[in-house]
C-alpha cells in the first residue's frame, strides 16, 4: 500500500463547506491567527495539507430577519474577502477550477465562496448575479428554514418543493456558472432541482440517511441520482449526521438546549443586538461535550457507503468545520484531515481513489458548471 501521508500531501485537498466567516465578522478573528477554539485556520490547513476551502456565507434567519438578509450576507462576504487582502502572500481568492490549480502552484491557500441559504438573495435574481460577481461560486438553496421559493429538510414544507421562481433561480445559476448545492433541501426540492438543472449539482455537506436517519442526509436513491447527474456528495462531519446513537442523545437534549438559547436571545434582544454565532455555539458545545465524541469509524463508514452507492467519482469532503459544535473522535481541526486518507486506504482505497475524493471530483464538477456558462 502506498504511504497514506504521502498520498494526502500530494493531493489537492478541497473542503466543500466551513462556517468560519462568522468568526471573521463577529470575533474580528483573522484566518492567519491561532485557532483559539475553532476548527479551521491557515496553520491547521497547512498542517493537514488542506489546499482550498469553500467558506460558507450563512445568515442565521432566527437572528437576522430573512427578508433583510442581504446586508449580513454582504458583511460576511466582505469579512472573508478582507482575509485575502490582509494576507495576499498566503491566500488567493479563487473563482474557477483553474484558479485553484494556479494558487496551488504558487503555494497559496485557495479561498472560495459559497452562500448557505437562498434567503440571502431576498427573492432577487439581481442579488444572485451580484453575489456571483463578488466571487460566490455555489449557493445552498435553503438552510434549515424554508424560504419563499424552496422547501427545506429542516422546516415545514411551504411549496411542495420548488416554486416557479425557484426553478428560475436554478436556471439562472446554470446560466451564471454557479454550482447548485442541495444540502439542507427537502426531498421534494432535491428532485425538483434534478428535473430543472442542466448541469451537475453538489451536496456540499451531507451524509448517508440509510446509516444515520437525519433528514439532512441523502437517501441511497438520492445519492444514486447525484451520481447519475455527474454531481458530488461531500460527507459532513457533524456527529448527529454520522452516528445514530449520538443523534438520539442530541435530540433528547433539545428542550433543555432550547431554553438556554431562548434566554440568550432575550439577553441580546434587550441590548438591541442579534445573537452572534460564537455565543449560541457555546451552548451547543457544552451539550455536545456532555454526550461525548462520536466514533471516528462512523465517519469513515459514511464515506465508504456513499462511495459504494455513487462510485468513487462522486464523493468528496464537506466538513462543516466551525458550524458544528463538535467533530467525531480524532478530528479536532483541519490538521487531522490526513486521518481520513489513512483510514480509507486501510480499507483498500488506492492513491488514485483518494486524489479523486480529496479534490479532483469537486474540481471536475466546478469545471463542468463553469463550461456550461460559456454554452449558455
Amino acid at each position: 500500500m502506498a504511504d497514506p501521508a504521502k498520498v494526502h500531501a500530494e493531493a489537492i485537498v478541497i473542503d466543500g463547506h466551513a462556517d468560519t466567516p462568522q468568526r471573521f465578522l463577529d470575533e474580528s478573528w483573522n484566518f492567519t491567527d491561532a485557532l483559539h477554539g475553532g476548527m479551521l485556520s491557515y496553520d491547521s490547513a497547512i498542517e493537514g495539507s488542506l489546499n482550498a476551502q469553500f467558506f460558507a456565507i450563512w445568515v442565521d434567519p432566527h437572528h437576522h430577519p430573512a427578508e433583510h438578509s442581504a446586508r449580513r450576507t454582504l458583511e460576511l462576504l466582505d469579512a472573508t474577502l478582507e482575509q485575502v487582502q490582509r494576507a495576499p502572500d498566503k491566500l488567493a481568492l479563487c473563482l474557477s477550477a483553474d484558479d485553484i490549480l494556479a494558487a496551488h502552484r504558487q503555494g497559496k491557500f485557495a479561498v472560495l465562496l459559497g452562500i448557505e441559504g437562498g434567503h440571502s438573495i431576498e427573492n432577487s435574481l439581481g442579488l444572485l448575479r451580484n453575489y456571483y460577481r463578488l466571487g460566490v461560486r455555489y449557493m445552498t438553496l435553503t438552510w434549515s428554514n424554508s424560504n419563499d421559493w424552496a422547501d427545506s429538510s429542516g422546516d415545514k414544507p411551504r411549496h411542495n418543493g420548488l416554486t416557479s421562481f425557484g426553478r428560475d433561480v436554478i436556471r439562472e445559476m446554470n446560466r451564471l456558472g454557479m454550482m447548485i448545492d442541495v444540502s439542507h433541501a427537502s426531498d421534494k426540492t432535491f428532485w425538483d432541482v434534478l428535473e430543472t438543472t442542466s448541469v451537475p449539482i453538489i451536496a456540499s455537506h451531507s451524509s448517508a440517511r440509510s446509516i444515520t436517519a437525519a433528514p439532512r442526509n441523502l437517501t441511497d436513491e438520492m445519492i444514486r441520482a447525484v451520481a447519475k447527474n455527474n454531481g458530488i456528495v461531500m460527507v459532513n462531519f457533524y456527529p448527529a449526521f454520522i452516528d445514530e446513537q449520538w443523534r438520539a442523545a442530541w435530540n433528547a437534549s433539545r428542550a433543555e438546549r432550547q431554553r438556554e438559547h431562548d434566554a440568550l436571545q432575550a439577553e441580546y434582544k434587550a441590548q438591541g443586538q442579534p445573537v452572534p454565532f460564537f455565543a449560541s455555539n457555546r451552548i451547543d458545545k457544552k451539550y455536545a461535550e456532555r454526550i461525548g465524541r462520536a466514533p471516528f469509524e462512523a465517519l469513515i463508514q459514511h464515506f465508504h457507503h456513499i462511495i459504494q452507492i455513487a462510485g468513487i467519482e462522486h464523493v468528496g469532503i464537506g466538513t462543516d468545520f466551525d458550524g458544528i459544535p463538535q467533530a467525531p473522535d480524532g478530528i479536532d481541526s483541519a490538521a487531522d484531515l490526513p486521518k481520513i486518507t489513512a483510514a480509507l486506504m486501510q480499507r483498500g482505497y488506492t492513491a488514485a481513489d483518494m486524489h479523486r475524493i480529496l479534490g479532483q471530483n469537486l474540481l471536475r464538477v466546478l469545471r463542468e458548471v463553469e463550461q456550461s456558462k460559456s454554452k449558455a
